[in-house]
């Protein structure tokens, strides 16, 4: 039995309310338990504040990208033990815990070599110099420099290595220091790695912190410098925006909450070919992979009218090949929710939406005396525009059949009726019909995966982040926005316009391999 404890003000400190336990979601036996508390929120805010923020700011990004380095090679060495414990603690098949895994690390090791490319000055040009009144010699120059605040991450369960690495990567590179929330069902495995950080030694004193269990009052002890990122359901983004620290501070606050993501099959594209068998197999494993708990996989995929049966059958094929069981078996490819709580709102998701159109495979039904589990789950729509298909997020292994006219004009409408989404899939061979349906789809959606029989053999799956493309969306889906490069490091950093003599603005904030110094 698990013991989770907190890093805080440079130790492992153990809570002190009642236990929660964690259970493993195959056999639903206890294997750990959180206490809350343990710790003073206005020290710990303070500790990140006064001693880890200047420790990392005397730093080069040079010298923070080789901790990312030194934090990636750590995690590598003990990869395999961290499979192990998402198996545990997550109910994920190998593959699924190598995804989350191998996702943190790739992550870490991405911006470590960005830091490379990154000036040695401790603050980030942004544009072009700008001359401002009739003589060059009044200038302006658009810089962005580390705010010397926390930035606390309060990060969700269904990818407890990944979620919270992304994060902060970006923070560590910009210079501000962290404080980690894990989602409690799986945050044996986020306190594990937690562990594997600080032991490296790497980690500048204040720097990172980690907190099992509730943040107490923590909230309330940040400021106008501080910054909180928040992944998780919309009912809790709503809850932050509305806390006294961001209302009172104008606190800087990153929400990537719901989105149902939407993937079209264009009428042009054939049975069989490419791009046809791609639409099939990313449906299939954003349906299935970490048992449909991804922020990014599909929840409704459009259909021209005229195929829906056609696409029904084959998913369910494709579906039924599905082997579900025990996530430590290595043939298993599905497990069980990640907890009790989830095996119980899909349940309930699932039976909301069925009553809207037929359900073609799957259900609410318990698939084994023990363990969260429910095979994959196909429900074909009756309209397209059926508001509860839009409506509310199943976070498990359901999808919905919508079917449309085969437009992309009405593609895009069905689609926004979401209210804003993390990625859209199409698959079109069409430029045409491509290009309308991106600039029709795009202001409600942060990224927009495209397949072509061009492009099929080349493809990530659309469910893939990717450190040098943003992560996040408009409306519903948070209206935040992550990762892409050194955009992600955006949301640590304060844009200044500085304005002054040319030859001074220039030559001490201008870019220094474009700057001509006027005396």
């Amino acid at each position: 039995m698990h013991q989770l404890t907190s890093y805080v003000l440079g130790r492992w400190t153990e809570g002190t309310s009642a236990p929660t336990a964690l259970h493993n979601p195959t056999t639903e036996s206890e294997i750990a338990q959180v206490r809350s508390g343990g710790f003073d929120a206005a020290a710990v805010v303070a500790h990140a504040r006064t001693v880890g923020g200047p420790r990392l700011r005397a730093l080069s990004h040079l010298e923070r990208g080789e901790i990312l380095r030194a934090l990636a090679h750590a995690l590598h060495e003990k990869r395999e033990e961290l499979i192990l414990v998402s198996i545990e603690n997550g109910g994920t098949t190998r593959g699924d815990a190598k995804f989350d895994i191998d996702g943190a690390i790739g992550t870490l090791t991405w911006y470590a070599d960005l830091a490379k490319s990154l000036p040695a000055r401790g603050f980030l040009v942004d544009g072009p110099g700008l001359q401002l009144s009739r003589s060059p010699r009044c200038w302006g120059q658009h810089i962005r420099v580390p705010r010397p605040g926390v930035a606390l991450h309060i990060n969700a369960f269904n990818v407890p290595a990944w979620g919270m690495l992304e994060k902060m990567a970006c923070a560590l590179l910009a210079g501000m220091p962290v404080i980690e929330k894990p989602g409690t069902p799986t945050a044996l495995l986020a306190w594990r790695v937690a562990q594997v950080l600080v032991d490296t030694g790497k980690l500048p004193e204040g720097s990172f912190q980690f907190i099992s269990g509730s943040l107490g009052n923590l909230m309330e002890e940040l400021g106008p410098q501080d910054c909180v990122a928040f992944t998780g359901s919309s009912g809790t983004g709503m809850k932050l925006r509305a806390s006294n620290a961001v209302i009172r501070h104008n606190l800087r606050l990153n929400i990537e909450a719901d989105s149902l993501n939407a993937a079209v099959l264009a009428p042009d594209v054939e049975a069989g070919s490419e791009s046809y068998n791609l639409f099939l197999a990313n449906l299939v494993t954003d349906i299935t992979q970490k048992t449909g708990q991804k922020c990014t996989a599909t929840r409704r995929i459009l259909v021209p009218s005229a195929r829906v049966a056609e696409v029904r059958a084959d998913l369910i094929a494709e579906l039924s090949r599905i082997k579900i069981g025990n996530p430590a078996d290595k043939d298993t490819r599905m497990g069980p929710l990640a907890s009790g709580a989830q095996f119980r709102d899909v349940g309930a998701g699932i039976e909301r939406l069925a009553q809207h159109g037929e359900l073609a495979c799957g259900g609410a039904k318990k698939l084994f005396e023990k363990g969260w589990f429910y095979a994959p789950t196909l429900i074909v729509a009756r309209a397209g525009r059926d508001a509860a298909f839009h409506a509310e997020e199943v976070f498990g292994p359901c999808a919905s059949i919508l079917p449309y006219d085969g437009t992309a004009a009405e593609a895009a409408e069905i689609v926004a009726l979401g209210g804003g989404g993390l990625v859209t899939s199409a698959y079109a061979n069409d430029p045409s019909w491509c290009e309308q349906y991106v600039l029709a789809a795009g202001p409600w959606h942060g990224r927009i995966w495209m397949a072509s029989d061009k492009s099929a053999e080349q493809s990530l799956p659309p469910g893939m982040v990717l450190p040098s493309m943003i992560h996040g969306g408009p409306g519903r889906a948070g209206g935040g926005e992550e990762l892409g490069s050194e955009r992600g490091l955006e949301f640590y950093l304060q844009r200044v316009a500085v304005q002054g003599f040319k030859g001074l603005v220039e030559a001490s904030f201008g870019d220094p391999k474009t700057a001509v110094t006027t005396g």
